[in-house]
């Protein structure tokens, strides 16, 4: 499939999307927004994919993972010829298709990320970040509010009060900062980003089964903001009994055993469990008080 601001690539099982518009520091627009959300359906439903990675094009005039929403192009906020009760925040859609992802998804953060830049790898699994990039939550500088979901992971993520502090002062966040701050799990230099990302990929391919990745990464998920451990407890449950029955449970005691490495052969698609999803998805509501 063709992508006009993304480059998709597979190798040795790990697919790389590539946010390429290096002319413009690889900024986000509708297009890409769209272009996102096919990628990610693509990956998804390929089962000789076991982990995805995000990063930037790399040949901009100054390293840039996401240089946020274009704003060179017209007036990409004018929503007035758009029904209130229809109009969706595209980097929203982006957020929802990583939340229903069966598969890993790491971001390579090679540069500066800011805007929609930041927020979108709050929805992705594991953060790598260069040494030398930064992060902000800029909106309120630009007149703007928060988007793609990230009022919702951020918290998740670093905690009410650092969340709130980044927000509502939308100041650059350094490289530091934010793996102090749990924001992201490792630092690297700068041309280590990407290696250090199929480097996790790897590990994840080669030592885990992907019916019990998807099913352990949606657990984690869908567990932040439950009321009791009860829940957790049945969803965990049920998911041992279905696992029990998959080959890929044995073949995981036997390499273990054996002393060899796994091969894994269950499907993220043709191998969950029947009561999988365990949550139907809302609607888009009419009514923004029903959500």
């Amino acid at each position: 499939m063709a992508y006009k601001t993304l480059k998709y690539e597979v190798k040795d099982r790990i697919c790389t999307i590539t946010l390429n518009r290096p002319e413009k520091l690889n900024s986000y627009t509708p297009q890409m927004a769209a272009d996102i959300n096919a990628a990610l359906d693509v990956a998804n439903r390929d089962d000789n994919i076991r982990a995805v990675i995000f990063t930037g094009a790399t040949n901009t005039k100054i390293p840039a993972f996401c240089a946020g929403s274009d704003l060179s192009e017209g007036n990409p906020f004018n929503f007035s010829e758009i029904d209130f009760y229809t109009m969706r925040d595209t980097g929203g859609t982006n957020a929802l298709s990583l939340y229903k992802m069966r598969k890993p998804v790491i971001a390579a953060i090679n540069g500066a990320a800011v805007g929609i830049g930041a927020t979108l790898p709050l929805s992705m699994d594991i953060r790598v970040m260069s040494e030398t990039a930064k992060m902000g939550f800029v909106f309120v500088r630009r007149g703007f509010v928060n988007e793609a979901c990230s009022s919702w992971y951020l918290t998740k993520i670093v905690g009410f009060a650092k969340a709130m502090e980044w927000v509502l002062s939308g100041r650059l966040i350094k490289a530091d900062e934010a793996y102090r701050c749990g924001l992201v799990n490792d630092v690297v230099p700068a041309e280590r980003v990407y290696e250090r990302a199929v480097e996790i990929a790897a590990e994840i391919r080669d030592n885990a089964a992907p019916v019990s990745v998807a099913l352990c990464r949606q657990m984690i998920y869908q567990m932040a903001g439950t009321r009791h451990p009860m829940t957790a407890h049945k969803i965990e449950s049920a998911c041992y009994y279905h696992i029990g029955q998959l080959s890929d449970a044995e073949e995981g005691a036997n390499s273990f055993l054996e002393k060899r490495p796994p091969a894994f052969k269950n499907s993220v698609f043709g191998d969950m469990p029947a009561v999988y999803p365990w949550f139907d998805e809302p609607e888009f509501p009419k009514n923004i008080q029903s959500v």
